[in-house]
């Protein structure tokens, strides 16, 4: 094929690529633009998961009728003149390159009226090309509809994501834009059901209490950090809200950054902020955060990606010490300052007299009690019943594995129980020398193996509850949980929708009848969000395998020695007693060699 110069419309769809990606990435663009424009209220209006259409209002400044057309050129823009600007950027646009990208890739029509203009001007294209324009009566402000979207370039349909995902997408870019900009009203509607509003009132709270709901934002601590070193380091200020160390997420992705008003993504500010709660949190654990970060145009460039969400600073490491010392100064102010939270504690350190109203509380009392309230001899079966206690000695070759089921072929050899360690380890003996037990990760496997047997069998038994719960949960997540009603029906979840974003929990798995849906479930949407990983088979298993973490026994109870026995005899059965369902070592082995070698009675 000999060289040529490609035509316009061609160049115009393989730039459009760079810049629009997705829905949501159209979605992103023009809240920008309204934004730019001096909006207070947007209203998104979304159909098809933004395929079909994505309809975005403003009452922004408008467009003035005679730019309307120039609007749609590429490298159009009204926020810089020259190369020199770019040292220097507020607004959140600034590449011109937008609208011309969403026009050569999808069917749209523009109303837009200026302030200073008596009428509206309306406009259509598809594919970049105008095919109408026309005055029209309208308020000022801007309304923009695109369909269609990348009717015209079918390679890049086939690699777009369920609908159901791009609607997750969407939600997430509105409500990061709703907390940057709080005194701007957002308000999504996508199928036509409305899925988030934001108040406008200013208050940064207002609007996580909107996005990610009463109970998280119960949890979070605010974030007030200034640094004015002066000299040649920057004016950095750091505000926003961050978790409690009892709030905490397996990945980053629940980590927000905002750079003057605009979102980005950071690795190295990430890791400050997770830093931050060193000692704090466990390792592979991630606090919940909202940061803002004002610093001066200059010190930081923009024009680094199409898509603005990278951007570099002129002096990172200033900028990482700030965040880090903001947050953790808000988290060391919290430890110090022990105070109920939901239920729990939400600080990290007990004074004394802290501890010792702890051990007086009802729950640290009925901790003391499990070993006496709780028999283990059918470990997790129907724990929700009180069973009574008795001397629970089965025979080596016959041990019961619930009602009606046969006995399972042995995978370990017949151990005896010596005793516990730390509330948290049993000590048993064996014919090749000593095993030391977790007995979280060994009930753990227990309680999975026996799930997926009865699972297997169609033979779950859900706890109905007798006073119906709500749960209201960020839009993002509420989608991840319609997507999943009939696998989670499955495993003993009765969830029925209730209004935006709400769910009635109706019943749970059996052995969950004693646990706080609500945690269980923030679990799930957390590996629901991670999709399936190596190791699981399904998005079901990984659901199962959330529930038997909730429901088996915690480190840190005092078992009785019917219990442990009870505990040692079913994992001798199981078919992977080695490792709990997420792979940690159920136990350690110390052979009768090993034993004699420590103690010098070899050789």
């Amino acid at each position: 094929m000999p060289i040529h110069i490609l035509s316009e419309i061609v160049v115009a769809q393989i730039a459009a690529g760079e810049v629009v990606e997705r829905p949501a990435s159209v979605v992103k663009e023009l809240l920008e633009n309204a934004i730019d424009a001096g909006a207070t209220n947007i209203r998104i209006e979304i159909t098809g998961g933004g395929r079909q259409r994505i309809r975005i209002s403003d009452d922004g400044s408008g467009i003035p009728p005679h730019e309307v057309e120039l609007a749609f050129q590429r490298h159009a823009t009204s926020k810089l003149l020259s190369a020199d600007d770019l040292s220097s950027i507020e607004t959140l646009g600034f590449r011109g390159e937008a609208l011309a990208s969403i026009a050569s890739v999808s069917q749209l029509s523009m109303i837009t009226r200026n302030m200073e203009s008596e009428a509206g001007i309306y406009i259509q294209l598809a594919g970049s090309e105008i095919l109408r324009k026309q005055t029209v009566g309208a308020p000022v402000g801007t309304v923009i509809t695109v369909e269609n979207l990348f009717y015209n370039t079918p390679a890049r349909l086939k690699f777009l994501k369920k609908e159901n995902t791009e609607k997750r997408q969407i939600a997430l870019f509105v409500s990061r834009y709703a907390m940057a900009y709080p005194h701007v009203r957002f308000v999504l509607e996508q199928d036509g059901r409305e899925v988030f509003r934001s108040s406008g009132s200013g208050q940064l709270a207002d609007v996580i209490v909107a996005a990610m709901g009463l109970d998280s934002f119960k949890n979070m601590v605010e974030i007030k950090g200034h640094d004015a070193q002066g000299g040649s380091r920057p004016e950095i200020s750091v505000t926003g809200f961050s978790s409690v160390p009892s709030l905490h997420r397996a990945d980053r992705n629940h980590i927000t950054l905002f750079v003057n008003g605009r979102w980005i993504q950071d690795t190295r500010l990430s890791y400050a902020i997770t830093q931050a709660y060193h000692t704090f949190l466990m390792t592979g654990r991630y606090p919940v955060a909202i940061v803002m970060v004002q610093i001066p145009p200059t010190e930081v460039d923009v024009n680094v990606h199409p898509t603005k969400a990278e951007v570099r600073f002129r002096d990172p490491e200033a900028l990482f010490s700030a965040v880090q010392r903001a947050v953790r100064r808000s988290v060391v102010e919290l430890a110090q300052t022990p105070a109920m939270r939901s239920g729990r504690f939400g600080g990290l350190g007990y004074t004394p007299n802290d501890w010792q109203t702890w051990e007086a509380s009802p729950t640290a009392t009925a901790q003391r009690q499990l070993g006496m309230e709780l028999d283990l001899h059918s470990a997790g079966q129907y724990t929700r019943t009180p069973l009574k206690q008795e001397s629970y000695r089965p025979a080596a070759d016959e041990i019961p594995e619930g009602i009606g089921a046969p006995a399972k072929p042995r995978t370990l050899p017949i151990l005896r129980v010596i005793g516990q360690i730390g509330a948290t380890y049993i000590v048993a003996e064996g014919p090749s020398g000593l095993y030391l037990i977790d007995q979280h990760a060994a009930h753990e496997r227990i309680l999975y193996e026996q799930f997926m047997d009865e699972h297997a069998r169609h033979e779950q038994v859900a706890q109905l509850s007798l006073d119906a719960q709500t749960i209201t949960l960020p839009s993002a997540d509420a989608h991840l949980i319609e997507d999943n009603l009939q696998v989670l029906g499955e495993v003993g979840f009765t969830l029925e929708p209730f209004g935006p974003n709400t769910f009635i929990i109706r019943g749970v798995p059996a052995l969950l009848a004693n646990q706080a849906p609500d945690e269980v479930l923030a679990g799930i949407i957390a590996d629901l969000e991670a999709g399936t990983s190596p190791g699981h088979s399904s998005i079901e298993e990984k659901i199962v395998t959330r529930v038997c973490k909730h429901g088996a026994i915690k480190a840190g109870q005092i078992l009785s020695a019917d219990e442990m026995q009870s505990i040692i005899r079913q994992l001798e059965r199981c078919k992977s007693p080695h490792t709990c369902p997420h792979g940690r070592p159920t136990m350690l082995h110390m052979t009768s060699e090993q034993l004699a070698k420590e103690f010098g009675r070899l050789g």
